[in-house]
C-alpha cells in the first residue's frame, strides 16, 4: 500500500488561474486583454543586443509571518507558503468618489488596520508599486507609513517594482528603499520583461544590501539556478543605452510610458462609453473594471465556491471572444468574496488589438447593461 507524502503548507496551491484561463483562451477565437504580455515586440536596439550576445561569447554560466497587501500578484502567497511562512493579508480599501472616474489612488490602506497586522512574529511585508492588478502607485506618505512600521518592528520589506518605468500622468515612482532606514532592510525586485516589453526573456534582478542579497543568491543558486546569459547581456546593453538618453526625445522608457498612457486612456474611454466603471490606473499594464452593474444570466457552475468574476470571465471568453482576468484571483480566500465584481484588462497591446476589443464591447453595448 503506497503512502502519499507531501507538505501541508503547499496544499491548495496547485490551482493556477494562468493555466486555466490560458487554456480557455486557446480553445476559442478571442481578443486577449487578459494576460500581461504585450503583443508588440521589444525595441529593436534590445533585440539587436540579444543577437550580438548569442553570436558572442555569452553562452556559458554567469559568475514566520509575511504581510501581503491586497490585491496582490498570486505567486506571492505561494512563495510565502512554500518557504514555510504564514501570509497575513491586508486589503486596499476603495474610497467613494463622485463626479469623476475612480482611480487607483482612491484605493488606500487603513493606517490602524495596517499597524494591527504587525507583531513580534512579523518578519516581512511585500509591497508592489505600481501594483498589479490595480495600477496603484504608492506615494511617499503611504510608503513612509509602511517604513515607520518596518523600523518599529524590525521587519524586512520585499518591494516588487517591475513596473517602475510605467507611471502615468503626474505620478512619480518612489522607491521605498530610498526612505531613511529602509535600504538596510529592503529587497527591490525589477524585471526586464516589463521594462523592455520582453516578458518571455524572464530576466529580472534584486537590489539590496550585501548581507541580505548573499542569502538571496544562495536561494537562487539552488532553485532556478540561472537564466540565459545572452538575455542578461542584452538587457545590460539595453540599460547602458537607455540610461545615456533618459529624458531625451528618443528615450524608449519615455516613449513607452507615453504610448501606454494613451492606450490606457483609449481603453478607459471605451469601457466608460458602454457603461462600465473603469478604475483608472496610475501605472503598470492593467486596468480593473467594476462589473457590478452588468446583468447577465451566467451558467450555473459545478464548482459552487467559484467566485462570480470567474464565471463572468469564462462566459465573456466563450460567448464574446474577449479575454480578461477575474480580480478575485488576486485576493486571499478570506477577502475574495468582497472583490468578485471586478475584472482585469491589459492595455499593453497593439492598437489593432484594442480596437478589436472595442468593437466587441460596442456590439455588446445594447445588451450589456440594464439601462441600455
Amino acid at each position: 500500500m503506497s503512502r502519499q507524502i507531501h507538505s501541508r503548507r503547499i496544499e491548495g496551491l496547485d490551482k493556477n488561474i494562468w493555466v486555466e484561463f490560458t487554456q480557455l483562451a486557446a480553445d476559442h477565437a478571442v481578443v486577449n486583454l487578459g494576460q500581461g504580455f504585450p503583443d508588440f515586440s521589444p525595441p529593436n536596439f534590445l533585440k539587436d543586443a540579444f543577437t550580438r550576445a548569442i553570436n558572442g561569447d555569452f553562452n556559458q554560466y554567469t559568475r514566520a509571518f509575511v504581510i501581503i497587501i491586497e490585491p496582490f500578484f498570486d505567486c506571492y502567497e505561494s512563495m510565502v507558503r512554500m518557504a514555510g511562512g504564514h501570509p497575513v493579508y491586508i486589503p486596499l480599501h476603495p474610497k467613494p468618489v463622485s463626479g469623476r472616474l475612480m482611480t487607483s489612488a482612491d484605493w488606500v490602506l487603513d493606517p490602524a488596520e495596517l499597524a494591527n497586522k504587525f507583531n513580534k512574529r512579523t518578519k516581512a511585508i511585500v509591497v508592489n508599486t505600481p501594483n498589479n492588478p490595480l495600477g496603484k502607485v504608492f506615494n511617499r506618505e503611504e510608503l513612509q507609513m509602511i517604513t515607520d512600521l518596518c523600523l518599529k518592528h524590525n521587519v524586512l520589506c520585499i518591494s516588487d517594482e517591475v513596473y517602475e518605468w510605467l507611471v502615468y500622468d503626474a505620478n512619480r515612482h518612489v522607491r521605498i528603499a530610498g526612505l531613511p532606514g529602509m535600504w538596510e532592510r529592503t529587497i527591490t525586485v525589477g524585471s526586464a520583461g516589463k521594462t523592455f516589453s520582453a516578458t518571455g526573456w524572464k530576466v529580472g534582478w534584486a537590489i539590496g544590501p550585501k548581507d541580505i542579497i548573499r542569502h538571496l543568491q544562495t536561494v537562487h543558486q539552488n532553485s532556478n539556478y540561472h537564466c540565459a546569459t545572452a538575455a542578461q547581456q542584452a538587457v545590460a546593453e539595453g540599460f547602458v543605452k537607455e540610461f545615456a538618453r533618459l529624458g531625451a526625445p528618443d528615450s524608449y522608457f519615455t516613449n513607452l510610458r507615453q504610448e501606454l498612457q494613451l492606450k490606457r486612456d483609449q481603453l478607459a474611454a471605451c469601457l466608460s462609453s458602454v457603461g462600465l466603471k473603469p478604475i483608472v490606473p496610475e501605472g503598470g499594464y492593467f486596468l480593473i473594471v467594476d462589473i457590478s452593474a452588468v446583468k447577465i444570466d451566467l451558467p450555473v457552475s459545478t464548482d459552487t465556491e467559484q467566485p462570480y468574476d470567474y464565471r463572468f470571465v469564462k462566459w465573456l471568453i466563450t460567448n464574446k471572444g474577449l479575454v480578461t482576468i477575474p480580480v478575485s484571483a488576486f485576493y486571499s480566500s478570506e477577502h475574495k468574496k468582497g472583490f468578485e465584481n471586478f475584472i482585469r484588462f491589459c492595455f499593453a497591446k497593439e492598437d489593432s488589438t484594442l480596437s478589436k476589443a472595442e468593437q466587441i464591447l460596442q456590439e455588446w453595448k445594447s445588451t450589456l447593461l440594464t439601462h441600455f
